[in-house]
């Protein structure tokens, strides 16, 4: 990471993933509220694999910026926040999995989904949209120097 190519190789690649990840995973939610009502849930499904490549480069990226630079993440509200939606979705995702997929893939109609899950979706798109945003902030948000308790 302390290379000149090593930031913005894992840059690109953290890039890469989120769009993987919302490609799909967007995707699969905008077709749950009804969005392209032409496309089969059971085949859009198929491609939520990639959305999980996408996302397990994301944690490596992550990780490798959070070690290089520990106290610009640790302590930044953007990061934090980041975090925060992370953490919605996957609970939310959890959920989702345990109590309403199978019914997603045999439905094809989304106007018969239940509310329960297009409510799962909203969230999933509304935390994926959060998880942007704050890492979009995360360079606007930079804590003081003061802020990191080993670099006294």
């Amino acid at each position: 990471m302390n290379s000149p190519w090593g930031w913005p190789v894992a840059e690109s690649i953290h890039f890469l993933g989120l769009c993987m990840l919302i490609g799909t995973v967007g995707l699969f939610d905008l077709r749950m509220l009804g969005v392209a009502k032409q496309v089969s849930l059971t085949e859009l499904h198929k491609l939520v694999p990639i959305g999980v490549l996408g996302y397990l480069l994301n944690v490596t990226t992550g990780t490798m910026f959070l070690s290089t630079a520990p106290d610009q993440y640790l302590y930044n509200p953007a990061v934090q926040s980041k975090f925060f939606f992370m953490l919605i979705a996957g609970i939310n995702m959890l959920f989702f999995y345990a109590t309403t997929a199978t019914e997603v893939k045999r439905s094809e109609d989304s106007a018969s989904l239940a509310t329960r899950a297009k409510t799962m979706a909203a969230i999933s798109l509304l935390c994926w949209c959060g998880v942007i945003i704050c890492g979009r902030l995360i360079t606007y948000y930079r804590p003081p120097y003061y802020w990191c308790l080993w670099c006294q």
